[in-house]
């Protein structure tokens, strides 16, 4: 194993001083418990928007946390859930008093953490709501979910949600849009390689020199099956039908899409394969109306790809073309 670090045990520790060294004009971090907090938080009377995770899949989540996007992030161990306790006094930090919503993944511990949290919160008289976020078409179950994985579709919800709260939306219209948000989006990935936690010191998975796992979890967890690897045209073909006809997706939809590098793909790899998205789009008489292209819901430095598509209206486009300013996303005034 090789990797940049110190020790093991304290790389998530130490990647949050250098996160609030580089952004301390955005963000704060608290460390006991641990969570990410925009820097002029609380904002009075605007709704809180909540997400957190496993470290490892940087820059989600705390690389999101800003105006017009994430109020705060909550940073478990590497691929582990953060703690009830660090969500409650992150919703704590953040709430300005119009209640918070949290974005929750579907991975079981997350639910379950974010779950024991809101009821303690809404114990202190913290309105809380929670949208659980469960876009990965791959497969049903996993050894990590009950129901499908909660992938690329984060990012792009946390966008558009963020910048309705940032617009004054109340909590209820907030989470109504959410839940929309996650039903009309579909996602999918496919590993090259495996990744290696930290204090593991190994890979996670094994495979061949030509194999590929296609449907992967951001996680490491096994897909729909193992091939050997094909040219990136034919994997591009396979994905989007996987993720067009489950929606399914229809001629003439407007579409956010995002062509996601999974830690360890180069970004030339990355926009030959937005290419060919582009390619299969048309075909099927798809508009893609906005895109993101890179790394940005990774699995430390596996190689691979996620192809995510949001079925958008002319009300979703105005609210992801809203102003944001985080440490990994920027643009507008």
């Amino acid at each position: 194993m090789k990797k940049l670090m110190n020790d093991p045990g304290d790389l998530v520790v130490e990647s949050l001083r250098g996160m609030e060294a580089a952004h301390g004009d955005i963000l704060r971090v608290s460390y006991e418990p641990a969570y990410i907090v925009r820097a002029d938080a609380p904002v009075r009377g605007k709704v809180g928007v909540l997400s957190g995770g496993g470290s490892g899949h940087e820059p989600m989540h705390g690389g999101y946390v800003g105006p017009g996007m994430l109020g705060a992030a909550c940073p478990g161990a590497i691929f582990t859930s953060p703690t009830p306790d660090q969500i409650e006094e992150a919703t704590r930090a953040l709430d300005g008093g119009a209640g918070v919503i949290y974005l929750v993944k579907n991975y079981t511990g997350d639910v379950l953490n974010f779950e024991s949290a809101a009821e303690l919160c809404v114990s202190a008289g913290i309105p809380v709501e929670t949208v659980i976020i469960d876009d990965d078409v791959a497969v049903q179950d996993s050894s990590f979910t009950a129901g499908r994985r909660g992938v690329g579709a984060t990012v792009l919800i946390e966008k558009i949600v963020g910048a309705a709260a940032e617009r004054g939306m109340g909590l209820a219209e907030v989470t109504g849009l959410a839940r929309t948000l996650n039903e009309e989006a579909r996602s999918m990935g496919v590993a090259l390689s495996s990744c290696t936690v930290p204090e593991a010191g190994k890979p996670t998975f094994d495979l061949g020199a030509d194999e590929i796992e296609l449907g992967i979890g951001i996680h490491g967890e096994p897909g729909r099956e193992r091939r050997t690897i094909r040219p990136a045209r034919e994997l591009v073909e396979y994905m989007s039908e996987a993720i067009f006809s489950d929606l399914p997706f229809h001629r003439g939809d407007s579409i956010i899409v995002l062509l996601n590098g999974m830690g360890g793909t180069p970004l030339i790899e990355l926009y030959l394969l937005y290419g060919e998205l582009e390619r299969v789009a048309r075909t099927r008489g798809l508009h893609i109306r906005r895109r993101l292209v890179g790394n940005y819901i990774t699995s430390l430095e596996m190689q691979g790809f996620s192809m995510t598509a949001l079925r958008s209206d002319d009300r979703i486009l105005g609210l992801w073309d809203d102003p944001v300013h985080t440490a990994s996303i920027r643009w507008g005034s």
